[in-house]
């Protein structure tokens, strides 16, 4: 881990609230230190136990959660997290390193951030999955995107079709923003990766079509099937 001493930029109108669940001291002091300097309230947890108490009465903007906690698994708590509060933005932060791990948790996640990190990264990183669940801190208003009967309004993070409101975690939302922006072209799982999930080279990785079934579960019952397949190359909207 590395800190470097730079200006702070612009946050959120009003602080957004990080959930810290790590149970090594030093570093749950580095991240908390770093982030309340760049004006996000913190809150921290050092177990499985502790962090669902908390998440009983506190519903974070984001979540800083550990993956090998001393009384069970970061990725089950995610998931409690996700069941309980989909708006908020999930980050694992781990030594998990391998592939795999990096794909399940990006599947289940916004984020996932190895160890040992930079933490202007963490920051950098707390702030991109910001811009997707509170867009209204940080973009000027602006007229809704449409296709079709699809309308998703970017300054309350809002998503509804044929009047009907549809609720989606902040990847689904970032995903169907991306393909709205894109319609008209088939954007290929390449795009997808790098501009949803920032990632770079995980050619074989399912998360894309794992988000692609999530979003066709919310959106088919509301109306005539709306993303395409275009095997092998991508995907679009009819």
């Amino acid at each position: 881990m590395s800190q470097s001493p730079a200006a702070v930029p612009a946050g959120p109108a009003a602080p957004a609230t990080v959930l810290v669940v790590e149970d090594e001291p030093s570093i749950a002091d580095v991240l908390t230190i770093a982030l309340r300097y760049h004006r996000f309230e913190v809150v921290t947890a050092g177990s499985v136990r502790q962090a669902a108490a908390l998440l009983r009465e506190l519903r974070p903007d984001v979540a800083l959660l550990d993956v090998m906690l001393p009384d069970g698994d970061g990725r089950l708590l995610g998931r409690e997290l996700r069941d309980l509060h989909p708006e908020t933005a999930i980050v694992f932060l781990t030594a998990r390193d391998a592939p795999a791990e990096i794909v399940g948790g990006l599947a289940l996640g916004d984020d996932y951030i190895t160890k040992p990190f930079n933490i202007d990264e963490v920051i950098a990183r707390v702030r991109a999955v910001l811009r997707r669940t509170r867009p209204a801190d940080f973009l000027p208003a602006r007229p809704p995107l449409r296709h079709g009967d699809l309308e998703l309004d970017e300054s309350t993070y809002t998503v509804r079709r044929a009047g009907g409101a549809v609720e989606l975690t902040p990847t689904e939302y970032a995903l169907l923003r991306f393909l709205v922006r894109n319609a008209g072209t088939v954007v290929t799982k390449e795009q997808l990766l790098r501009h949803v999930w920032r990632f770079e080279h995980a050619a074989e990785s399912t998360v894309v079509e794992t988000y692609i079934s999530y979003l066709r579960r919310k959106l088919d019952p509301l109306g005539p099937p709306l993303i395409t397949t275009r095997r092998g190359i991508g995907y679009g909207l009819a």
